[in-house]
């Protein structure tokens, strides 16, 4: 079904972004009909884990989303990559990188604690990986009724409930000052927080899920997301599918030096500090927060 022709270019790839589509709505329906608290869903069974909270959504979820992929796509030639299996075949010990050229990265539920304390903020990802890049994603945001996709090379787009498409890019804004910085409401500690009181743009919004965060940046509604990490870090599944969607959106996201982000080595951990932005002021960014660090750390 999917062929690979050199320099990111794949035959099939829109086939393949086709159904990942269709199963990332399915899936919104579901976190839906728990969100609600449905009747037919029953309990949302909330446990506490040391990586942060799961519930009887994310499993249900998770569920539909490796059942039907691996029903398209079998299990061969695709690898599946998902924050509910790999806490269970990990058991917390690192495990080696899978085997296939292409895989599949999926976080049923980005945003749980979002999803249970009723902010919206949550959303689902589905991202294909080609040897370690993202060449396929799709962000659900269920509440805005929302999905976002994208294919390496070929731009952004926004898809409604009636089908409707429309292209998106980030915003131009160039000068530091005027930029808008989107963060979480939790997840901050005196370093993130040092951080963010030293950087030249002051404007900052509260938003959850990093696909959320993302797509406020596509929709111009932001400018720039960092991730710090502290005792943990973001993993695959929170980044993967969110970086595509914004870098095909005209925007960046690299690690602080400026590296490129990479998936399925094994580690799903993305230790260090991970810059997005809408790309024109992004090596400015990167400097400033280099020197702002580097003096804390002095």
């Amino acid at each position: 079904m999917l062929k690979s022709l050199g320099k990111d270019r794949f035959e099939g790839l829109e086939e393949v972004l086709a159904i990942a589509k269709s199963v990332g709505w399915g899936a919104a329906d579901i976190l839906r009909s728990y969100y609600r608290g449905e009747p037919e869903r029953g309990e949302l069974n909330i446990e506490e884990k040391k990586e942060g909270p799961v519930t009887a959504a994310d499993i249900v979820t998770n569920q539909y989303i490796l059942d039907n992929l691996q029903a398209s796509f079998g299990t061969q030639e695709f690898g599946y990559l998902t924050e509910e299996t790999y806490k269970f075949q990990s058991k917390g010990v690192m495990s080696p990188p899978l085997s296939q050229d292409f895989i599949w990265i999926i976080d049923p539920l980005d945003g749980t604690r979002d999803f249970i304390e009723q902010t919206g903020e949550y959303a689902v990802q589905i991202a294909l990986v080609y040897q370690h890049r993202p060449i396929a994603a799709v962000v659900v945001w269920p509440e805005a009724e929302k999905l976002y996709y994208a294919i390496k090379g070929s731009g952004t787009f926004v898809e409604n409930r009636q089908g409707n498409t429309t292209s998106v890019a980030v915003s131009q804004r160039q000068n530091m000052a005027d930029l808008s910085l989107v963060v979480s409401r939790t997840h901050r500690d005196e370093k993130f927080n040092y951080l963010l009181e030293n950087l030249p743009c002051k404007n900052k919004q509260y938003v959850g899920s990093v696909g959320c965060k993302i797509a406020t940046i596509i929709e111009q509604r932001a400018d720039v997301y960092i991730s710090l990490s502290g005792k943990s870090a973001p993993k695959d599944w929170d980044i993967a599918a969110p970086e595509l969607i914004l870098t095909e959106a005209g925007g960046k996201f690299t690690y602080l030096d400026g590296s490129p982000l990479n998936y399925n080595r094994g580690d799903v951990n993305q230790w260090g500090c991970l810059i997005a932005s809408n790309g024109f002021c992004h090596d400015e960014i990167l400097q400033q927060t280099q020197e702002i660090l580097g003096k804390l750390e002095s």
